[in-house]
């Protein structure tokens, strides 16, 4: 591709075509206006009845080409700053093309510049998508499109640089001189594409669902700090009282929710899924599909679905590459976050919410290797040897508290429990959590004290999950007190 690219030369066809992709996008902003606001809309098959018109995102300014924020670049100044599109600054390849690391001339600024294989998987559309997605979502963990190139036939993409590469990068077929993450930035890592999620799902109006989330597409800048990437099958979520929307276009293979999978219906939980997969990537440094590997293990998800069953077998889920530098705690309470997200039944699934306060408390758990040694020999809570009993004393004592404790950790849990009723909300079934004030809801739990039914009604996985974001908010009170 980069020894047979067309001459630097922007041409009046050239100009003609670039113009018709900014008609393009106009006319789609226009589509999607309502009376008092303009708006994007990134679905035209959702444009045509008035019930539909509510699949927009908020621009920021008012006008039919204020939408496309990004800055616009011709073919000749990517060329100039990839120095051609030479060998030596190809950053990377898949299926929709070449990324590039360049120097913008204007600025000085280092980028990296995606350019799009003309016959490759991401078209027109896709392309159009990324770059009204990107203008209009911003958060620290969501990677900043700088501009666009539609010279002609020519599609570039053109992205701040994040120096690390992929998370796909330092987790698998790593080179010998290459050192593996460790366990907190794993954890740190996690934290953040989550919250990038979050952003999507609770942030934008209307929500967006990303539906292509994997390692290769979790870019990392300095420090590891990670941002989501590559929105091209980025698609607006449900609004209403609908609970899906529908798509034929599959994301990857390996990280798709099985209800996606088998019926193209996509929601805000089948995101969750695919960073179950993520998640689970990180904590056993195993790809997502690897045929290398024996039989029954070529699958991340299905190899790791009956280990979830059984915490004795979980010091063998965890990356061997780790070496046991890792807490045994935080372990098993990343793998109880990672099987919530990994549940068959989306309506199970953890709100991603849930799921970064949970990874958020796990990240500020620094583990200390060196310190880890000595306590392992006392408690067991650390390194990566089976965990040790409790004595019979300690046994008693944590289940003859256990009624008092969970009482309180309840009542502190506020947004876990506003998130319960959200999740649970007209499922009327006895013992439900509905916001109706029936007698099985969250609040009658609480005020009566019959919070061991609360955990009668969740499955093992949610359990250990709703301790952790007790235990989150326990962590966030005692900050305060302390005036952290």
């Amino acid at each position: 591709m980069s020894g047979c690219l067309p001459c630097f030369g922007s041409s009046a066809k050239d100009a003609a075509s670039k113009d018709s992709v900014k008609k393009e996008a106009s006319a789609k902003a226009k589509d999607a206006s309502v009376t008092q606001s303009h708006h994007v809309s990134l679905d035209k098959s959702k444009s045509k009845g008035g019930s539909e018109q509510k699949k927009e995102l908020t621009a920021p300014k008012e006008g039919p080409t204020a939408h496309i924020a990004a800055q616009t670049f011709t073919f000749r100044e990517l060329a100039a700053a990839t120095k051609n599109f030479r060998p030596d600054c190809l950053l990377g390849e898949g299926g929709f093309g070449r990324v590039y690391k360049g120097r913008l001339e204007t600025t000085g600024q280092i980028v990296a510049v995606k350019q799009l294989d003309r016959n490759g998987l991401q078209g027109n559309r896709e392309f159009l998508v990324e770059v009204l997605m990107l203008s209009l979502l911003h958060h620290t963990n969501l990677v900043n499109l700088i501009g666009y190139c539609a010279d002609g036939d020519q599609r570039l993409l053109v992205y701040e640089y994040m120096p690390l590469g992929s998370l796909e990068d330092h987790l698998h077929d790593l080179p010998p001189d290459k050192e593996p993450l460790d366990w907190n930035t794993r954890m740190t890592i996690a934290a953040g594409a989550a919250k990038g999620l979050e952003y999507l799902h609770d942030k934008a109006n209307p929500p967006v669902i990303y539906r292509d989330l994997k390692s290769s597409n979790i870019l990392l800048g300095d420090g590891y700090h990670p941002k989501l990437s590559d929105f091209g099958l980025a698609k607006l979520g449900p609004v209403g009282d609908k609970t899906h929307v529908s798509t034929r276009v599959m994301g990857t293979y390996g990280y798709c929710a099985p209800e996606y999978a088998m019926t193209g219906q996509l929601t805000l939980k089948s995101d969750v899924y695919s960073f179950g997969v993520v998640f689970l990537e990180l904590i056993t440094g195993r790809k997502a599909i690897d045929n290398a590997r024996a039989h029954g293990e070529h699958n991340l998800v299905a190899w790791a679905r009956p280990l979830f069953k059984d915490r004795r077998k979980f010091p063998k889920m965890a990356d061997p590459s780790l070496q046991g530098r890792y807490p045994m705690r935080g372990l098993y309470q990343a793998l109880a976050v990672a099987a919530m997200c990994l549940q068959e039944q989306a309506a199970t699934r953890p709100l991603i919410g849930d799921v970064v306060t949970a990874l958020t408390y796990l990240a500020s758990q620094t583990f200390d290797p060196n310190a880890a040694s000595s306590q392992n020999s006392r408690s067991g809570s650390g390194g990566g040897g089976p965990p040790s009993l409790d004595s019979p004393a300690e046994t008693r004592s944590r289940l003859g508290n256990r009624d008092l404790d969970r009482e309180r950790a309840v009542a502190e849990a506020k947004v876990w429990g506003e998130n319960w009723r959200e999740r649970k909300r007209g499922i009327n079934g006895p013992g439900s959590f509905d916001s109706e004030g029936r007698e099985g809801s969250y609040e009658t739990f609480v005020e009566s004290g019959r919070v061991g039914q609360l955990s009668d009604l969740m499955s093992e996985s949610e359990e250990r999950l709703f301790n952790i974001v007790v235990e989150a908010q326990e962590h966030d009170a005692n900050d305060k007190r302390l005036g952290n």
